[in-house]
């Protein structure tokens, strides 16, 4: 009876295995081998560890049986972090900027087709169909514009593929999309924000045209946020040497007062030493700027100071810098209590060995979860080994 019992779970287990994307275990080599073979292309779900969309696509959208059938008989699925392993090299070579970006790719290792974000179920069989469209397919998109196309939808979609990955043309796109348009909506708006990174982009230009416009659905001030900030990230970029890993500290420092006085820019420049660090997994370097960025964290907000925290529960183990992210983590339930913040301040207590605080807060992060439909599956799990 037990062995039955066994062999049911397993039969059940996958039964439901089977009713999603089967994603393939190997290198990217031996899938473009498999593809070539089967005459397939190869779907890339091309995703961050830390990017929420990308997680919310694994939890309610790549396990659904219509999804499944559809990606398991037309493609190849890989499934690959962009930023570990062979997936920096793929990042690059494909030019993959925002998470999740959904890629497909022939047996050659060429692109036929892209699109990105939190999709749901048709939409995302669908981008899947227009894959195998050569009619739909991104390079037949671009010939289409190239040839004159004016539709505004047409053209709002060309932009919204191409924003993150090939500025330059969406730039020529948006400007097409713009000249059809008497008044921008928020939509619009918010697609020219989140496409322009760089004062050197094709966008910006845009972006300072549509001023008045814009204003019409954003404060100025928060036009005046926009454009410091675009301009600021455009002088970082400038400032870091990716090869070397160095800072031009003097030129940061120069072009960036030029605009903000030099308390705020010296303190930029720390902010952003200390999240190249983290991200080249300088842990020493990142420690030591943020315990000295933070010493006063009154005036962060609670997402910031759990952010903090997080981080330090996750790269740090010195006990003296753990108590510092305990006090941001207390300090963010203080601002803004919710799940978040609340797992965060759960995990730090975990450890740094205080058992009881920890279950008392795992305790309440789950109550919260609960009361406002997020899933606490891992406080869960925090909560049964305390």
């Amino acid at each position: 009876m037990k062995k039955l019992a066994i062999f049911s779970s397993l039969f059940i287990g996958a039964l439901a295995l089977a009713q999603g994307i089967k994603f393939e275990d190997s290198n990217f080599a031996a899938i473009l081998a498999k593809a070539k073979k089967e005459n397939k292309l190869i779907f890339v779900d091309a995703y961050a560890s830390w990017c929420g969309p990308c997680k919310l696509m694994v939890k309610n959208i790549f396990p659904l049986q219509t999804v499944g059938d559809f990606y398991n008989s037309h493609f190849v699925n890989a499934k690959i972090d962009m930023e570990k392993g062979e997936g920096i090299g793929l990042a690059k070579k494909y030019n993959v900027k925002a998470f999740p970006t959904y890629l497909f790719i022939n047996g050659d290792g060429e692109e036929v087709h892209r699109t990105l974000g939190y999709v749901e179920e048709k939409d995302f069989i669908q981008f899947a169909k227009d894959a195998e469209d050569p009619n739909k397919r991104l390079t037949a998109l671009k010939q289409k514009f190239e040839n004159g196309e004016k539709d505004p939808a047409f053209l709002k979609n060309l932009a919204e593929l191409t924003i993150y990955n090939d500025s330059e043309f969406a730039g020529k796109v948006l400007d097409r999309y713009f000249q059809q348009k008497t008044t921008l909506d928020q939509d619009d708006v918010q697609m020219l924000l989140s496409g322009t990174q760089s004062t050197e982009s094709p966008l910006y230009k845009i972006f300072q045209s549509k001023k008045s416009e814009i204003i019409k659905i954003f404060p100025e001030d928060r036009y005046a946020k926009f454009d410091k900030n675009i301009k600021l990230n455009t002088i970082l970029k400038k400032s870091y040497n990716a090869d070397t890993k160095t800072w031009n500290e003097s030129y940061f420092l120069t072009e960036s007062q030029k605009f903000m006085t030099k308390d705020e820019s010296e303190k930029m420049l720390k902010r952003a030493k200390a999240n190249r660090a983290l991200k080249d997994k300088d842990i020493t370097t990142y420690e030591k700027i943020t315990l000295e960025l933070y010493k006063d964290y009154s005036t962060a907000n609670s997402e910031e100071l759990n952010s903090l925290a997080w981080n330090f529960f996750e790269n740090i183990n010195t006990k003296a810098s753990l108590e510092k992210a305990v006090a941001w983590a207390q300090e963010s339930v203080k601002k803004d209590e919710n799940y978040a913040n609340t797992d965060t301040l759960a995990n730090l207590y975990n450890k740094i060995g205080d058992k009881k605080n920890a279950k008392i807060w795992a305790e309440k992060s789950v109550q919260l979860a609960k009361s406002t439909g997020q899933d606490s599956t891992d406080t869960e799990k925090l909560l049964e080994s305390l």
